[in-house]
């Protein structure tokens, strides 16, 4: 069976992949899947820099607003969700461009990963979820580090469920999930694939992601967490540990200063925006638009795209 074309563009977080999407969509007939773990939760529009109706131009997108704050999306689900969209993507003969920074939830679609053997082990995970709470998130990522290096240095100490998830695929396999993960990314791509990493100079981009998060600030942001909590939702959920969201809660909970909340933002989300482009050098066959080289003009960019498509459908 012939492998249906999927383009991919990702990058580190406020890199500007959402306005090139746009454009690159119109350009190839296509329409975007959202690869962002926050975008798919409802009301939750602010901090996840969810793209607006009026922004899309026209363009179909899909797997945004498609959850309530309370579900839990992860990866099986994700790759579910985006195999389902793209089906009726290329039913309309159109090509589905996978956007967003979500490395892993890429990587499962663009490998089609084979989750089927994947058990429920509730009682491996209560125990270390009980061990995080006896012992705090510091102790349960020190237990990583020594088992899974790798994936230590791609996690953030504070992502208690990717942490968890990690140990608790050691407990069950005797196998690092970097190791799978090593594995899986060494299968063929399930796609004629064309794999873009938008980036741009350090500097430049740390003094993006503290404006995005000042512009965040004056959209209200704080009122949108404020009313997410009046609404039922805690930090236990997995929508509300997004940057941004966790870090006004404890503000709301009296745990620090409006300042100290903001700090904590903008600097989690450079370390956040490092941890992304350390993922996306480890992956194979990526090809790298680097902002500078092209002088910031998106003619040229997406002129060059259209090359390195050429080649990628024509060579797969």
């Amino acid at each position: 069976m012939q492998k249906q074309k999927l383009i991919i563009l990702t990058g580190p977080t406020a890199v500007g992949k959402t306005a090139l999407s746009i454009r690159l969509a119109k350009k190839m007939g296509g329409e975007i899947v959202s690869a962002d773990s926050m975008q798919a939760y409802k009301y939750m529009d602010i901090g996840s820099a969810k793209i607006r109706e009026e922004e899309m131009e026209g363009v179909p997108h899909h797997l945004i607003d498609i959850l309530d704050p309370s579900d839990e999306l992860n990866v099986f689900r994700f790759q579910e969700l985006a195999k389902q969209a793209m089906e009726g993507i290329y039913a309309r003969e159109h090509i589905p461009i996978l956007t967003g920074g979500t490395g892993f939830y890429i990587q499962a679609v663009l490998y089609d990963i084979n989750f089927s053997q994947e058990e429920d082990h509730t009682a491996i995970r209560e125990s270390l979820e009980n061990l995080a709470a006896e012992k705090g998130n510091g102790y349960l990522y020190e237990c990583l580090k020594k088992k899974d290096p790798a994936s230590a240095k791609v996690i953030h100490p504070n992502n208690q469920k990717r942490v968890i998830r990690a140990l608790e695929f050691f407990e069950l396999t005797g196998m690092t999930i970097s190791e799978h993960n090593k594995t899986e990314r060494e299968k063929p791509s399930a796609y004629k694939s064309c794999y873009f990493v938008l980036n741009d100079e350090r500097g430049r981009l740390y003094e993006k992601i503290d404006e995005r998060v000042d512009s965040m600030l004056k959209a209200g942001l704080l009122a949108e967490v404020k009313k997410l909590k009046d609404m039922g939702y805690n930090r236990n959920m997995v929508s509300m540990q997004g940057l941004g969201y966790k870090e006004l809660l404890s503000y709301l909970d009296g745990e620090c200063s409006l300042e100290e909340a903001i700090y904590m933002i903008k600097r989690d989300t450079r370390h956040f925006a490092k941890r992304q482009l350390t993922w996306f050098r480890r992956e194979r066959d990526v090809i790298w638009i680097y902002k500078p080289d092209f002088g910031y003009n998106e003619d040229k960019m997406l002129d060059f795209m259209e090359r390195e498509m050429n080649k990628c459908f024509l060579q797969k």
